[in-house]
């Protein structure tokens, strides 16, 4: 399918263009596609700037027409010059509410396909505002507000410069007529809310260029933090090095030993020592390392009080381990380290 040449299309063509020339060239891509403005705008662009686009439709099954939306949205992708379209369809659990668990089972399902090949999504400038305004409104540092990256193996993002505006005038000017989800309408969902109410409201109050201050900073962040990250995990690096030695093991006669290696621990002279910036920093990747998921400010900032202003407190609990044990975080012998306690 030839183009045209509107400022729309050229646009998101040119976002796409230039993360292609950011990856090193043209390759086979997969791109999510939903069947709404946004990915199908991708669609289009993907198919002229890569070398061939596989389109991939998660049917979440939590509509009653869902498969009907499916399938419109391949026969789309396929008029559009897809190499090939496909349906996979994902039950949705419902842990973490039905938006998380929706977004695992659709990223699982992505990964499940994609052979090896980048999946590229059709998130907007719009959607990085958002997501900036929410990291911002749960008040959980500066990470919260780095907003989402153009390229996170394999998840690759060309549209984060797009207006949603564009990828709906380009529909128009493509002659298709995207889906529009009932959910992206539906006031019960904060990002919703975000969307319709505060960022119009932020963009009257404040004469405008709202969500694209929003993505600047977004980009000046994640800047800043990857300078961060790097000294961060060099104090990792640091505060785990202790030699290995020799260990009696239980049970052994005495005076025999093995070499074992140490337990994955922290040391607390080190941390101290560190500003609390790169000490929280490596804390939280180190942490990542030993298997704690979902990490909330209020846990990590508990266990920087193990380091910076302990007086006999006990560990701290954090997501991740079994059915039968929970990941507890504790101070013993001038060290952090992350222990498995049977779950009461």
């Amino acid at each position: 399918m030839r183009l045209p040449e509107t400022s729309s299309v050229l646009a998101v063509r040119r976002g796409v263009r230039e993360w292609v020339a950011e990856r090193g060239g043209r390759g086979p891509v997969v791109v999510g596609l939903s069947g709404g403005a946004d990915s199908l705008a991708l669609v289009a662009a993907a198919v002229v700037e890569t070398a061939e686009v596989t389109a991939v439709v998660v049917d979440h099954r939590l509509q009653e027409d869902s498969g009907a939306v499916a399938d419109r949205a391949v026969a789309h992708a396929m008029a559009l010059g897809c190499v090939g379209a496909m349906v996979v369809p994902v039950d949705v659990g419902r842990a973490g509410g039905v938006e998380a668990a929706a977004r695992a089972a659709r990223y699982a399902a992505l990964e499940s396909v994609r052979d090896g090949r980048p999946v590229l999504l059709g998130h907007t400038l719009d959607d990085q505002a958002e997501t900036v305004l929410l990291g911002l409104a749960r008040g959980s540092g500066g990470r919260s507000i780095q907003g989402m990256v153009a390229w996170n193996s394999p998840w690759g993002r060309p549209l984060l410069g797009v207006r949603r505006a564009q990828t709906v005038r380009m529909c128009a000017d493509l002659g298709i007529e995207p889906w529009h989800d009932p959910h992206n309408a539906d006031r019960k969902y904060t990002r919703v809310r975000v969307r319709d109410e505060v960022l119009p409201l932020l963009e009257d109050v404040l004469g405008g260029g709202v969500a694209q201050a929003l993505a600047r900073t977004a980009d000046q962040l994640r800047e800043d933090g990857a300078v961060l990250d790097a000294y961060a995990t060099e104090l990792m690096r640091k505060a785990r090095s202790h030699p290995a030695g020799t260990a009696t093991l239980p049970g052994r006669p005495d005076g025999d030993t093995e070499i074992a290696d140490p337990p994955d621990t922290l040391s607390i002279e080190i941390l101290a020592t560190a500003p609390p910036a790169l000490r929280r920093r490596a804390v939280r990747a180190w942490l990542a390392d030993q298997g704690v998921t979902g990490l909330m400010n209020a846990h990590l900032q508990a266990i920087d009080e193990l380091v910076s202003n302990w007086h006999g407190q006990g560990g701290v609990a954090v997501a991740g381990g079994s059915r039968d044990h929970r990941l507890v975080v504790t101070r013993e012998h001038g060290t952090l380290a992350v222990r498995a306690q049977p779950r009461i």
